[in-house]
C-alpha cells in the first residue's frame, strides 16, 4: 500500500470516528438554551427502515444502485431521513468520498438580470449533470472572490466557474496548485479556458440599427455616444471596437469625448449624461441594463427633447421593449454559454482557448 493510500485510510477511519463521536455528542449532551436535543443518525434511519447502516449510508451517498438495493428502500431510507431531519456531516462524508461531485459558481452580482439567469440555469445543469451547485455572490470584490475560491476548495469543488471575475489569474493559478479545475465565464482569463459572448460582432451589429433608427426616425447620421462600462474591463473594450468599427463601416469620425465609460453603475451613466441636454438629434449606445438604469433617469428629465433621442443597449431586459426611446436589445446567450462550459468541465483542455458564444440582436 502506498503512503497516499495508509494516508486517506487514516483519514477515513478519523472521519467515521469524528462522526460516530458527533453522534454521541448530540445524543447525551443538552442544546441552547437549556434544552436537550437529539441527534438523528444513521443508527436511528437504519432502525426505523429495517435496514442494515451500510445499506443505509449507500441511500444517503447515492451509491445504492451499484449496490442492488432496491428503489423501495431507497425512497423509504429518503423518508425517514427527511421526517427525521437528519444531516450528512459534510466534511467527513467527503474524506470518504473519491469525488465530491461539487461544482462551484462564483459571480459578481444578483441584482441584474443576466447574472441571476446564468446562477439560476447553472445550477439546473448541474444537477441535471448529477453535480451539487454551490453558489456564491462576491460584489466585484477580488478579494472576495479569492476567499470563496478557497473555500470551495477546501469542500473539495471539483471545477469552480468564475463568472465575471476581476482577478481569474490569481484564483486559477490556486486552484490550479489546489488540483481543482477552473473554467472562467463572461469574462476571460490566461490561465484557464474561457467561454464568452462574442461582443464584438453583437456591439457592432447594435451600433449599426442605433445608426439606422437615427437615419429613418430622426434624419440623422451620428456619431453616436457610448455610455457605460469600464475601458480596461475585457467586455467593454470589444464593445468599443465593434462600436467604432460600425461608425467606420459608414465613414463617421467617432470624438474622443463620446466615449463615456467611466463605470456601469446607473448614477455614473446618468451622471456623464447631466450636463448633456440635446437641441438635435442624438443617438446613444448603452453598455449594459445597470447603466440603462442611468440613461432612462436622464432620459425621463429631457421633457420635450426626448424627441432628439434614440439609443439601444447591450444587455437584455423584457421590459426594454416598453421604454420609450429603445430601438433595441442585444441578448447574451446564456444557456449556450453554460452548455459550452459544461462541456469542459471535467476535461483537460488548453488554457487559452476562448470560446466566443454569438448573441442575439433584438430590434424593437
Amino acid at each position: 500500500m502506498s503512503s497516499i493510500d495508509s494516508m486517506r485510510n487514516r483519514l477515513c477511519k478519523l472521519a467515521t470516528s469524528i462522526e460516530l463521536r458527533q453522534d454521541i455528542f448530540h445524543n447525551t449532551t443538552g442544546g441552547g438554551m437549556g434544552t436537550e436535543t437529539k441527534r438523528t443518525t444513521i443508527y436511528d434511519i437504519a432502525a426505523l427502515a429495517q435496514a442494515s447502516p451500510s445499506a443505509v449510508s449507500s441511500v444517503l451517498n447515492g451509491s445504492w444502485k451499484k449496490r442492488r438495493l432496491s428503489k423501495a428502500l431507497a425512497d423509504r431510507v429518503l423518508r425517514i431521513a427527511e421526517q427525521e431531519g437528519y444531516a450528512v456531516n459534510v466534511q467527513a462524508s467527503l474524506l470518504r468520498r473519491d469525488r465530491s461531485h461539487i461544482v462551484g459558481m462564483i459571480v459578481p452580482k444578483y441584482d441584474n438580470r443576466y447574472f441571476g439567469h446564468i446562477a439560476e440555469q447553472f445550477e439546473v445543469m448541474a444537477r441535471d449533470q448529477n453535480l451539487f451547485p454551490v453558489v456564491t455572490c462576491t460584489q466585484r470584490n477580488p478579494e472576495l472572490e479569492f476567499e470563496a475560491a478557497k473555500e470551495l476548495v477546501s469542500y473539495q469543488a471539483e471545477c469552480i466557474i468564475l463568472t465575471g471575475a476581476t482577478d481569474p489569474d490569481r484564483i486559477s493559478a490556486f486552484c490550479a496548485a489546489s488540483g481543482v479545475q477552473t473554467i472562467n465565464l463572461d469574462l476571460p482569463g490566461k490561465l484557464a479556458p474561457s467561454v464568452i459572448s462574442d461582443n464584438y460582432t453583437a456591439a457592432r451589429d447594435l451600433t449599426h440599427l442605433i445608426l439606422d433608427r437615427c437615419a429613418t426616425d430622426l434624419k440623422w447620421a451620428g456619431p453616436l455616444r457610448f455610455v457605460g462600462g469600464r475601458r480596461d474591463d475585457h467586455n467593454t473594450s470589444a464593445r468599443i471596437a465593434g462600436f467604432e468599427a460600425a461608425h467606420a463601416d459608414r465613414s463617421i469620425t467617432i470624438p474622443e469625448g463620446h466615449i463615456m465609460a467611466q463605470g456601469y453603475s446607473a448614477q455614473t451613466a446618468q451622471s456623464v449624461l447631466d450636463d448633456f441636454l440635446p437641441h438635435a438629434p442624438t443617438g446613444i449606445f448603452v453598455n449594459s441594463t445597470i447603466s440603462l438604469e442611468g440613461v432612462v433617469q436622464w432620459y425621463a428629465s429631457l421633457g420635450e427633447a426626448q424627441k432628439w433621442v434614440r439609443y439601444g443597449c447591450f444587455d437584455f431586459d423584457p421590459f426594454g421593449s416598453f421604454l420609450p426611446g429603445n430601438v433595441g436589445m442585444v441578448e447574451q446567450d446564456v444557456v449556450g454559454m453554460l452548455r459550452r462550459t459544461f462541456e469542459l468541465v471535467g476535461k483537460q483542455t488548453d488554457a487559452t482557448i476562448n470560446i466566443l458564444v454569438p448573441c442575439r440582436l433584438l430590434p424593437f
